[in-house]
């Protein structure tokens, strides 16, 4: 019974354990439009990394600036900068993602793709 009782009280705080983070599962909109970007000086290309620009985020119920960072480059993947929507008089924010490079934009990555740089292919 001891055993049973002990098992039972691991699984939950295993189970208990796992979660998504919030933020990475929450859509955020707001009634408030970002402010115009910022000029921001880049600095000299880095071999191997990327330059995400920087971007006004929702924090705290304002906009905030992000500086610009590098991020290392992944290959095969292509990065899509963050950016705000606008979607029926709200704001959406679109955070910067990876996704798998797809020269035609037919939805194929590249990697799987019998023509990757056929745009006309269906």
């Amino acid at each position: 019974m001891i055993r049973k009782t002990v098992l039972a009280a691991l699984l939950s705080a295993c189970l208990g354990s796992i979660s998504i983070p919030a933020a990475a599962a929450a859509v955020v909109f707001v009634q408030v439009a970002p402010p115009p970007l910022r000029a921001e000086i880049i600095p000299s290309p880095r071999r191997g990394h990327l330059w995400v620009a920087g971007h006004w985020g929702w924090r705290n119920h304002h906009h905030q600036w992000v500086k610009g960072k590098w991020i290392r480059e992944r290959r095969g993947y292509q990065y899509s900068q963050p950016m705000w929507l606008e979607r029926d008089g709200r704001w959406q924010m679109e955070r910067g993602a990876w996704r798998r490079a797809d020269r035609d934009g037919d939805g194929v990555p590249n990697r799987q793709d019998r023509a990757p740089n056929n745009p006309t292919r269906y």
